[in-house]
């Protein structure tokens, strides 16, 4: 049990890095699975959630070899299905990204109900719609989904919604499947896209990505491929919502302003101001912050969900009112309480809205992570508040950040990682 200690109240300079996109890497680590070649995958992120799925890959016969700190070799030409460590994949949630790529590779196995942070309902039924339209028949009992592949084939399939991992699913199973099959209401994230340019490097056709539309033209016979993952956008969004909070002059380096554009436009909403260079993005301090009206998280091109909560520790530090609207996840919330006992005015309308007044002095606390992207977010308070504040729960911040502190210390800040 490991817990972060944070001395706040001080600016912050320097450069940071963003990492490889967390939400590409374990998909496309997932879609390894759909060839026997070897697959070549480079600026994997060093996270548990990154090190959970390559357990599971290894459980089941995959070779995984390191190749130099964030590159790594995959091979599984020897898949046993069968041999899937159940327990780790009660820990994570990527892990319903297995789903696809098994049905493509296995006649029928199973797989146990996924882990993962604790942020609303997130059902599955979509994912189970998506494949039963391509011929997989799931069942379940109380511990394990039960998969049969024999019948799948190449089809339409229109999602009962925007789901990123349903519509990821959906891609890895068709790209494997000989003929066309037409993927509606897809989701076009920038992870969504990376995993698309990652499946036609290994043969499949795909026409569409970008858009809610996907036609995809597979291949029984994929082949390995080389690629390097996309930097983390939420990563990128996290760090530039910090500079603005800590008022920080502070460079977030291989941010790419592509993916970060609605982001952008909401911060600058907030009064923040930018320097866009090439591969890199440095914030212009302001230190009078305004509330924005509403914030309302929606699908991409729109909001994402995972940079819901740092703007919520951002409405803290601006003047006024801000409602925050979470039109996707009923429980991304709980780091407000959080937040309270650092002096906060926050009040929960109900679970996908909340209003959030500023500006508050901030002051050091006893606080704990519910999730990843609450563990960030407070990080980012408590490097706004006055004293010392600990948080507690920081596994869950090492699911998604690697090695944060290490990285913010860099800049400056005084936080520490400390073992009980």
């Amino acid at each position: 049990m490991e817990y972060f200690e944070i001395q706040g109240g001080k600016k912050l300079v320097g450069s940071i890095d963003v990492r490889g996109s967390k939400n590409a890497t374990t998909p496309i680590l997932a879609a390894t699975l759909l060839t026997t070649g070897e697959c070549v995958i480079s600026n994997i992120p060093l996270i548990e959630d990154v090190y959970r799925m390559l357990e599971i890959l290894e459980s089941m016969d995959v070779k995984v070899a390191w190749e130099g700190e964030r590159t790594v070799r995959i091979c599984a030409k020897n898949l046993a299905a069968s041999k899937i460590d159940l327990q780790t994949v009660k820990k994570l949630r990527s892990s319903i990204l297995l789903l696809g790529p098994l049905s493509a590779r296995a006649e029928s196995f199973k797989i146990a109900h996924p882990g993962g942070c604790v942020i609303g309902k997130r059902p599955v039924g979509t994912h189970f719609d998506a494949l039963e339209k391509m011929g997989v028949t799931i069942t379940q009992d109380e511990n394990c989904y039960l998969i049969d592949a024999k019948a799948k084939k190449a089809g339409k399939v229109v999602l009962r919604e925007f789901s990123v991992t349903a519509t990821e699913n959906a891609m890895m199973l068709a790209a494997s499947l000989p003929g066309t099959t037409l993927i509606k209401l897809a989701a076009c994230e920038p992870h969504v896209q990376d995993l698309g340019k990652f499946l036609i490097a290994m043969g499949a056709q795909i026409k569409g990505l970008g858009t809610h539309t996907l036609e995809i033209s597979g291949s029984e016979k994929l082949t390995g491929a080389i690629h390097e993952i996309i930097p983390d956008a939420n990563e990128a969004a996290t760090f530039l919502i910090m500079g603005v909070a800590t008022k920080s002059p502070i460079k977030v380096k291989h941010a790419r302003v592509d993916d970060l554009d609605i982001v952008l436009e909401r911060l600058r909403q907030f009064g923040a101001d930018f320097k866009i260079e090439e591969d890199a993005i440095e914030v212009i301090p302001n230190e009078n912050l305004v509330a924005v009206e509403k914030v309302d998280t929606r699908t991409y091109p729109g909001v994402p969900s995972d940079v819901q909560q740092p703007l919520g520790v951002l409405a803290t530090q601006a003047l006024g009112e801000t409602l925050i609207f979470d039109t996707i996840f009923e429980g991304r919330f709980n780091y407000l309480s959080e937040l309270e006992k650092m002096g906060a005015r926050a009040k929960v309308l109900n679970p996908h809205q909340a209003v959030i007044t500023g500006p508050t002095k901030l002051k050091g606390s006893a606080i704990k992570s519910f999730d990843l992207r609450a563990g960030a977010s407070l990080i980012i308070a408590a490097l706004c508040a006055k004293g010392t504040t600990t948080i507690d729960e920081i596994y869950q911040v090492d699911r998604g950040y690697e090695r944060i502190e290490q990285r913010l210390a860099l800049l400056g800040a005084e936080i520490k990682r400390v073992a009980r």
